[in-house]
């Protein structure tokens, strides 16, 4: 399994961003996906993810109310959505797919697999 992140940028505070991941290759194997994210100093923490297999959606307390994860299965594709992005949203987001089953959607990044570049995001103040 590939994956490709794109869409991170500069942005004022308040604005939005859309990021985008796309998998490629034995995407069948995938059970979920997440979107997780590393600013400097600090440890990579999970932002939202997403269960492909039973249907659950869970978001960082930091961000639930301003950030959407949604799947287009067609696309293969997982996008999260970012609203009202703060400084503290700044760091470099990373896309990441685990394989199996994902019963929990609050799994750390030990359980993804794979993983996808990260993409930059500053929010400026």
């Amino acid at each position: 399994v590939q994956l490709q992140a794109s869409g991170g940028g500069l942005v004022q505070a308040g604005g939005s961003l859309r990021l985008s991941c796309a998998a490629s290759g034995r995407t069948s194997s995938i059970g979920g996906m997440g979107w997780f994210r590393q600013a400097p100093g600090k440890e990579r923490e999970l932002v939202a993810a997403i269960s492909l297999t039973v249907g659950k959606i869970g978001y960082a307390d930091s961000v639930k109310g301003r950030f959407t994860i949604s799947r287009d299965s067609a696309k293969n594709t997982v996008d999260l959505r970012m609203n009202n992005l703060s400084p503290e949203d700044t760091a470099v987001y990373y896309c990441a797919a685990k394989g199996g089953t994902m019963w929990f959607v609050t799994l750390g990044a030990g359980s993804y697999k794979y993983w996808g570049q990260g993409t930059q995001v500053t929010v400026s103040s």
